[in-house]
């Protein structure tokens, strides 16, 4: 049993937020681990070939075995920040880039490998202090070149989730939706209790906040984070989930992806980086990044106009969304 003390203060202080980091730590552990999503499916080949980057691989050295359970480093789940979502990924990154060494130390000693068996790799990561920064590097690569196309429908269904419990508090109260979080959680009025066979934790959060975050990833289970009362987090499953389906990418956006699909048929009109992190509510380095792949393949040009860089789709691009060269889409 998981037993969470919130007084009124903390009690306050509970918010719901979605956590990229997350979601993409448990994708890339079914992909390391071979196992298959019960509603996503295969991670595939993009995700299979990540694994061969010299900082995934070190990654997956410190994931447990398993599909999606066992015990994950929290420096590798950051609490999402307060604020809007977008670029959230982008500051979770910076936490984990900072995090201190012994920080490090205590979670892969204590939690991750308590009865010894680091691997060679990890430990010279941490004697030479690169760890947490190529722990980044290595989750940034994979989301890159395997996750960052999934985030956006996955987003949505996190955020329909995120709906319905703010529209929970606001009618029934805080106490009630806690409550009725998952089969496994219930709320005394003062203590948030997690049936676990495996943990026996006691967190006191005198003042401290707990961030909810829903899950599609890790549905069906539970996730708790309170090794640090500052960095407190309950992963629950979204709601809805079980008869979910993804709709399979067609055409376009299977060759190159739902996100450049979206960002190229956007590019009917010069668009700047920021404009389109806007409209396709991605952060600046995934649209940036998706550019460079666009740029590269001749499907998009990009001129300076003052400080401001514009990227513009070519002939080869209006060809790849089967459009004629003189007809331009905004």
């Amino acid at each position: 049993m998981i037993s969470v003390h919130l007084t009124g203060h903390s009690l306050g202080r509970v918010r719901l937020a979605t956590s990229p980091a997350s979601e993409a730590v448990t994708w890339l552990r079914l992909a390391a681990n071979g196992r298959r999503h019960p509603i996503y499916g295969d991670p595939g080949p993009a995700a299979r070939l990540a694994l061969r980057h010299r900082d995934v691989a070190l990654l997956t050295q410190v994931l447990a075995p398993g599909s999606t359970g066992g015990y994950t480093l929290d420096l590798l789940t950051p609490k999402p920040p307060i604020g809007p979502s977008t670029g959230d990924f982008d500051r979770q990154l910076q936490v984990m880039a900072q995090t201190p060494t012994e920080a490090v130390v205590r979670q892969l000693c204590a939690g991750r490998f308590p009865r010894g068996g680091m691997p060679v790799e990890v430990r010279a990561a941490i004697k030479d202090d690169t760890f947490a920064q190529r722990m980044t590097d290595g989750l940034l690569h994979f989301w890159r070149v395997a996750f960052g196309e999934l985030w956006a429908g996955i987003r949505t269904t996190l955020d329909a989730d995120l709906a319905a419990k703010a529209t929970a508090i606001g009618t029934g109260g805080i106490g009630r939706m806690l409550g009725a979080l998952h089969a496994e959680v219930s709320w005394t009025g003062s203590h948030l209790l997690i049936s676990s066979g495996t943990y026996q934790e006691s967190l006191d959060l005198d003042g401290e906040e707990l961030v909810l975050c829903p899950t599609a990833l890790g549905w069906p289970r539970l996730a708790v984070q309170c090794c640090d009362p500052r960095d407190a987090v309950l992963v629950y499953p979204a709601s809805g989930l079980g008869t979910q389906r993804p709709t399979p990418p067609t055409g376009l956006s299977e060759l190159v992806g739902t996100s450049r699909a979206a960002i190229l048929q956007d590019l009917g009109v010069a668009r700047s980086t920021t404009e389109l992190s806007a409209r396709r509510q991605l952060s600046p380095a995934t649209v940036s990044y998706h550019l460079g792949v666009l740029l590269r393949s001749g499907l998009v040009s990009r001129r300076r106009e003052h400080r401001v860089v514009l990227c513009h789709r070519t002939g080869q691009g209006d060809a790849a969304l089967g459009l004629p060269n003189d007809v331009l889409q905004g």
